[in-house]
């Protein structure tokens, strides 16, 4: 099995992508016909900030890339 070794930033936008999609899931997870919370801004914006920091802004194969390779 393929390892990818992620750099600090490379990281940090991973886990902060994780972190956004588990908030996403746990805020659409309601009952059926139930308004959905919404996502935290702060949420979003740490992702953004993490992706921006990790070079990967608008380069989303990249990062998906990376995503599957650390976290399959």
């Amino acid at each position: 099995m393929p390892t990818a070794v992620l750099t600090d930033r490379e990281r940090t936008a991973v886990q902060a992508y994780l972190r956004l999609l588990h908030t996403v899931r746990a805020t659409l997870d309601g009952p059926p016909g139930a308004v959905p919370a919404m996502v935290p801004p702060t949420v979003l914006a740490e992702a953004e900030r993490a992706l921006a920091g990790a070079g990967l802004t608008g380069n989303e194969d990249e990062f998906f890339e990376l995503l599957r390779a650390w976290c399959p």
